[in-house]
């Protein structure tokens, strides 16, 4: 009882630590008064959640248009597969990408929980929703199931998911067909998330944080890429291609914050060395930071997480290759750095090639804000270069990205659904842009919704709070469902927000 009793208070105290650390950070943050309501943006990106659910749906859900959906999967092979999200605006679980923003999404509340309010009970449940699925997905030892939905037939249907008739083919690993990358992500998921739980539904908790300890085991023992092992249905749409060493080392750093044993703390500092941190940066086999922090790339986030909990508790002498690369990472982003990586649109916003842009801006913002945190408990800057970098600036890029996508930007634009008087209204998602089963409650076929698709039209249903792929490198918006690059949804994009957003609304109440 006594310990039950310290655990809370510790917790507690940790809480308003958070809060009594932000209150800091924003004193040291000067700054004009933003005209964004972060509290209702932060609202609008954890219902967001909501609108990608698949299975059967809870009495509670409040993005009604939004109903029942595949609830057969996994059946055909004997396993209840039924839940969790869909990752974009298609129709298929992709295991890897739905990890990963649970982990975010955990690591948002875990980070910022404190600062939520009443959102907070929203943002559990939107992890819970993807954890009860993770649990499923690995309900037999030693194998996981990665991917529900065959994608190429998926992508050549529009099609609302209440309809989907196209196979729900069931991909998994094992230690035959090994995929390191989405075990050990799914273990950091696992873990991350017994953290949110920890105080709420303790027994809850110790079940996520048993199974990501199994799943962990499994990633480590039989190591391989599911890039190999499940090829052309993951590749090329979540195909893996920074190598799954950096899931391995990022799992053992979630599992250490959860357990807080030493056995996880060895692994990451024996193993470092397979992504050169021990050796420096002259190591050929670094991979050195880029600006970039995803699904696909963890060393960013290794290095940060690391930074910002572990070396209160362990070894400072091994700090230097974890604050170096977090430092490092900071120079490749900050827009007056001379080792800057990143472009940086006319507007502001950071951009990188490729699609869904907005992925970068979101999970970048977040790492900074956590950062800045940690340079301020430390009595720390940034050198990159000659120029210094304090954690006011640090937060002052972060809100810049923030802004960017709220409206303040050359268009005069919201890039978040639902939020502000102008949005996208022609985003790439087939159940927002198909009329839900209220107003038409036929069936709607493969090919059925194509006219949907072409149609010059809004979309019928608002997916409130979906943060689109963005602009382009010029700051224009075309607004049309043709450039999914642009006008897709994630939940990847809004998972790192949502930890961004609630940061920025504490200011409301300091």
């Amino acid at each position: 009882m006594t310990r039950d009793w310290e655990k809370k208070m510790s917790f507690r105290m940790k809480s308003w630590s958070l809060v009594l650390s932000t209150f800091i950070i924003w004193v040291a943050f000067v700054g004009v008064e933003s005209q964004h309501d972060y509290a209702d943006a932060l609202s609008k990106s954890i219902l967001f959640f909501e609108g990608q659910r698949s299975g059967k749906l809870p009495s509670n859900q409040r993005m009604n248009w939004r109903k029942n959906s595949a609830l057969d999967d996994g059946h055909q092979i004997g396993v209840d597969l039924v839940g969790g999200y869909y990752d974009a605006g298609d129709n298929v679980k992709f295991g890897f990408p739905m990890a990963f923003s649970t982990t975010l999404l955990a690591w948002s509340v875990v980070e910022y929980g404190a600062l939520m309010g009443s959102e907070l009970q929203h943002a559990e449940e939107a992890v819970r929703w993807a954890t009860d699925y993770l649990l499923k997905a690995t309900s037999n030892r030693d194998v996981i199931y990665v991917q529900v939905g065959e994608p190429y037939e998926d992508h050549n249907c529009w099609e609302r998911p209440e309809d989907m008739n196209t196979p729900r083919t069931v991909y998994v690993v094992d230690k035959d067909h090994p995929g390191s990358e989405v075990a050990a992500e799914t273990a950091a998921a696992l873990a991350a998330a017994s953290l949110v739980f920890r105080l709420s539904d303790p027994t809850y908790s110790s079940t996520l944080l048993n199974r990501a300890t199994e799943v962990f085991d499994f990633a480590d023992r039989y190591q391989g890429s599911y890039s190999q092992s499940i090829g052309s249905a993951v590749c090329p749409f979540y195909c893996d291609f920074s190598g799954y060493k950096d899931e391995l080392l990022w799992a053992a750093a979630w599992l250490h914050k959860a357990t807080n044993m030493q056995s996880y703390w060895n692994y990451v500092m024996s193993n470092m060395n397979t992504l050169g941190w021990t050796q420096g940066y002259t190591n050929p086999n670094y991979v050195g930071p880029n600006g970039e922090f995803g699904w696909d790339n963890k060393h960013a986030g290794i290095d940060i997480l690391i930074s910002n909990e572990f070396l209160t508790l362990h070894d400072a002498e091994n700090a230097d290759p974890f604050y170096s690369c977090a430092d490092e990472f900071v120079c490749s982003v900050v827009p007056e750095s001379p080792s800057k990586c990143v472009e940086y649109s006319p507007g502001g916003l950071i951009f990188k090639p490729g699609g869904s842009n907005m992925q970068h801006s979101t999970a970048i913002s977040f790492l900074l804000l956590v950062h800045a945190g940690n340079l301020i408990r430390t009595n720390r800057v940034v050198h990159c270069g000659n120029i210094e970098v304090s954690p006011s600036r640090l937060i002052q890029v972060a809100k810049s990205q923030v802004d960017y996508i709220l409206g303040s930007n050359p268009l005069g634009m919201s890039y978040m659904v639902g939020y502000g008087d102008k949005f996208p209204q022609k985003i790439h998602h087939r159940a927002s842009s198909l009329p839900s089963m209220d107003n038409h409650p036929d069936h709607i076929d493969c090919k059925g919704g194509t006219p949907y698709f072409q149609s010059q039209d809004p979309n019928p249903n608002l997916l409130i709070g979906a943060v689109v792929g963005g602009p382009n490198a010029t700051d224009g918006y075309p607004d049309s469902r043709d450039l999914f690059q642009q006008s897709e949804p994630t939940t990847y994009i809004n998972a790192p927000f949502v930890g961004a957003l609630a940061f920025f609304k504490s200011h409301n109440f300091l």
